[in-house]
């Protein structure tokens, strides 16, 4: 799955709206929007803010190749 689509899920299992997740996290609701397309190019710091709001984490591995 993408990080897009793990972010609009745990949105919509909480029952937030995109407004009601940028308010918790202290983020616009187009940055929400913006994640939720799926955007390359986000400020890392906004994402945990929103991410944490979420009740999720962003985790970084090591590829083996």
């Amino acid at each position: 799955m993408s990080l897009a689509h793990d972010v609009r899920q745990r949105r919509k299992e909480l029952g937030l709206t995109q407004v009601d997740a940028a308010e918790l996290a202290g983020v616009s609701e187009r940055f929400v929007r913006l994640v939720e397309s799926g955007k390359v190019s986000v400020r890392l710091d906004k994402l945990e803010a929103l991410l944490g709001a979420l009740g999720l984490e962003l985790h970084a591995e090591l590829r083996r190749t």
